[in-house]
């Protein structure tokens, strides 16, 4: 069986990247798994002022759109980590938060598919040929958390 996930208020919405689940990453908080991962596009890069305005934006929905902006330059090695620095990302979101790890660990070993219409990378798109790696991630969270707390231990 196959859970589909797409939006924030939807079930299982706690597997978006857009529910309200705050990580703290390097010291730092984060609203949103979307406002990191939108913020670390230009880490390094000439347009590393936005990362504080991605950070403080008011909303998820804004903080993509803040970092889909295709005027600004992205990091140089944003290809080769973009899956690195999501799959950090979500590890936390699910280390902190026990309620909605609780959530993924009900849910077994069934593929999990974000539901994207559009999205063919992360999620699975509209003939859900997508190559889904953001479902790819939370079933690898699923697996890795599964077995760390089985020996009572974590490690990131």
């Amino acid at each position: 069986m196959t859970i589909y996930f797409y939006k924030a208020s939807d079930p299982y919405g706690c597997f978006s990247n857009f529910s309200a689940h705050g990580i703290e990453i390097e010291g730092v908080f984060w609203a949103t798994v979307e406002h990191y991962y939108q913020a670390q596009k230009f880490v390094g890069s000439v347009d590393e002022y936005i990362i504080p305005i991605i950070h403080a934006a008011n909303t998820p929905e804004i903080a993509a759109a803040l970092g889909r902006n295709c005027d600004r330059s992205l990091r140089s090695d944003w290809d080769r980590v973009k899956i690195q620095v999501m799959q950090k990302a979500v590890l936390q979101k699910f280390l902190s938060h026990t309620d909605i790890r609780k959530i993924l660990f009900d849910t077994g070993t069934q593929t999990l598919m974000e539901d994207s219409p559009c999205d063919y990378f992360w999620g699975c798109g509209t003939d859900k040929s997508g190559q889904n790696h953001l479902g790819k991630i939370l079933m690898d969270v699923r697996t890795k958390l599964r077995n760390s707390y089985s020996q009572q231990t974590v490690s990131v």
